[in-house]
Formats: C-alpha cells, sequence, structure tokens
C-alpha cells in the first residue's frame, strides 16, 4: 500500500504560489481536501495536483488542434 505524500499548509501555499491565508480560506469553505491529524492540517498531493490543472487554459494552438 502506497502512502500519498501530505503537505504543511505553508508548502501546499509555496506549491501553489499562493498565500496560506488563501488555502485557510478554502479549507473553511470546503473547497479543498484536507487530512486532520491529530491538530496538524495537510494536504493531500492529489489535491495539490487537482487545483493546479483545474486552472489550465489551453495554448490557443492546442485548443484549435483539439490536443
Amino acid at each position: 500500500m502506497a502512502i500519498e505524500k501530505l503537505y504543511r499548509l505553508s508548502e501546499a501555499a509555496e506549491a501553489l504560489s499562493l498565500k496560506e491565508a488563501t488555502l485557510r480560506k478554502w479549507i473553511l469553505l470546503r473547497k479543498i481536501k484536507i487530512h486532520k491529524i491529530g491538530g496538524a492540517v495537510r494536504v493531500p498531493e492529489s489535491e495539490l495536483r487537482r487545483i493546479a490543472n483545474s486552472n489550465v487554459i489551453p495554448a490557443l494552438e492546442e485548443a484549435r488542434h483539439g490536443r
């Protein structure tokens, strides 16, 4: 069984080029999946990928050719 890497909020914010306050707001609004381990909040790597990929806008050339 592979265990997914979990990131501290500061690490997740840096990886996404966001402020930590933005992630905290998203957590309160339940826009982002987290794991709570004791009092610690962690963001799974799959959630970082989901957020990063959900905001991708294809280049014009890719859009014209259906790639």
